[in-house]
């Protein structure tokens, strides 16, 4: 299994490429004219832990498995993928648009190690479940302190 290497708080750059996405979506709720295409849906996830394992179910209805990316690191999984627009009519009149389509990344911080060799993951029903066996403790490590002259 390949592992992802993951890279989080680069300063204020990640903090204005968050702000700018936070103001874009309020303007893209307020008016979908200023949607620009670019924008990602979340799928909603549960992450609970057990005594052994931390097990992650993600809502992906509708995303094809081929469409499906599942990385991890020991404290890291990263979920991404896509969902297909469902073809639409001709000339049909809609009422409501709640369903989201198009590109998603989810990375979630998990909340112990885990062994990276001991994963599993299925899909049931439109539900993503994630199995992740908890790496035992290592226990304390003593570091020596050595004297400077």
């Amino acid at each position: 299994m390949d592992y992802i290497k993951l890279q989080f708080g680069h300063g204020m750059g990640e903090f204005h490429n968050r702000l700018g996405r936070t103001i874009e979506q309020v303007f893209r709720t307020l008016n979908p004219v200023f949607d620009t295409g670019h924008s990602q849906w979340k799928p909603q996830m549960d992450i609970h832990e057990t005594a052994t394992e931390i097990v992650v179910i993600g809502e992906i209805a509708g995303v094809a498995l081929e469409d499906l990316v599942v990385e991890l690191d020991t404290r890291a999984l990263k979920i991404s993928g896509k969902r297909a627009e469902t073809p639409r009519e001709p000339g049909a009149k809609f009422h409501l648009v709640e369903i989201q389509y198009g590109p998603f990344e989810r990375i979630l911080f998990l909340p112990a190690p885990v062994n990276p060799e001991k994963v599993s993951a299925t899909c049931v029903n439109g539900l993503l479940h994630i199995r992740m066996v908890k790496r035992a403790p290592e226990g304390p490590l003593r570091v020596s302190v050595e004297e400077q002259p």
